[in-house]
């Protein structure tokens, strides 16, 4: 069940997730949420930053694919960035303050995904209020006339539609009171360039555990941590592990704070890829490996080809995952993460 503004949101049972979505973008309560997000600057995070500045010790960050849920006794800030066609979600319980933050990437990972985050963010009272952020997608249909193919039903191409589509529809048919607070997706996050080329405004964002603020943030190479590699190639893999299907990557211990990276099987396939992507051009990577190649940030390509390097050096997935167990991370005096 969908709320704006305190007041359910009304629906038709035989509607989509399409109609529903476009009514949403209309709403003036989140017209209006949307212009302030888009007027904030971005929040550039880097662990000098976090543990420093900001006098932000604990933060936790997802990756494409996975989820965290966070406990703001543990956890200060909460977020993810790199989306372009992906969505970055995070609903908060209003009564516990526990948050849940993930990054979907297809809309076959949104019922069981959203099952996943409110696993452990929900309430027992049914009439517990759920905040809900959604920020990312852009629109990625080729075309500054999207948004009005869209409400004609024109047949759409793209990535970006399909899940925020699917993401409205399946909070709606849930039982639990989602109290949509943001919607920065599709046109709204969208900025084109002087040929027409569309971009996304924002790639992230993070969430203030204590007052269950969003700002949009970017992170950097040193933030996007515990585990980056394996983090980022156990994306590529799920798609190959049954284990994963439909699922989204298990990344986190709520009650422990620390990072448990489940383990994620690879082919010998991968490495066979991995040494033949090694040798196309950055231009062709793009083209072959990302959903939408101009609106990728600047260090993609450096990012697939240190996957590739760890492939191609351990081709076992076994040698990453021992006896199948994860990978553990606990917090450091600093607050940031040592390989338990």
């Amino acid at each position: 069940m969908i709320y704006v503004g305190g007041v359910p949101f009304a629906r038709d049972d035989s509607s989509q997730g399409m109609d529903t979505l476009i009514a949403l973008m209309e709403h003036p309560v989140l017209v209006s949420a949307s212009n302030s997000f888009k007027s904030m600057a971005e929040k550039k995070l880097s662990v000098s930053e976090i543990s420093v500045r900001s006098k932000i010790s604990k933060w936790v960050y997802i990756f494409q694919r996975e989820f965290a849920t966070v406990d703001p006794s543990l956890v200060d800030i909460v977020g993810t960035d790199e989306a372009t066609t992906c969505v970055g979600i995070a609903i908060r319980n209003c009564k516990s303050g526990m948050i849940s933050v993930a990054h979907m990437d297809f809309p076959n990972v949104v019922d069981v995904g959203l099952s996943q985050m409110l696993a452990l963010v929900g309430d027992q009272d049914s009439d517990a209020l759920l905040d809900v952020h959604l920020i990312g997608g852009f629109d990625d249909i080729s075309s500054q006339h999207s948004y009005l193919a869209m409400k004609s039903r024109t047949k759409l191409e793209g990535y970006s539609y399909p899940l925020c589509a699917k993401i409205i529809e399946t909070l709606r048919n849930r039982s639990e009171r989602f109290q949509i607070q943001t919607l920065h997706v599709l046109g709204r996050n969208t900025k084109w360039d002087s040929e027409g080329i569309a971009y996304p405004i924002f790639h992230g964002f993070v969430m203030e555990t204590s007052t269950g603020s969003v700002i949009p943030a970017s992170f950097d190479g040193t933030s996007r941590c515990p585990d980056e590699i394996v983090r980022r190639i156990r994306v590529t893999a799920s798609f190959e592990d049954p284990n994963w299907d439909g699922r989204l990557l298990d990344t986190y211990d709520t009650k422990t704070d620390h990072f448990v990276i489940a383990p994620c099987a690879w082919t010998i396939q991968q490495k066979q890829i991995a040494l033949t992507l090694q040798n196309l051009s950055d231009t062709e990577i793009l083209l072959t490996c990302s959903s939408s190649p101009s609106a990728e940030g600047p260090d993609f390509v450096d990012n697939e080809r240190r996957k590739w390097d760890y492939l191609i050096k351990h081709p076992d997935w076994r040698e990453t995952f021992p006896s199948k167990q994860p990978r553990v991370f606990k917090r450091t005096a600093d607050g940031n993460w040592t390989k338990q």
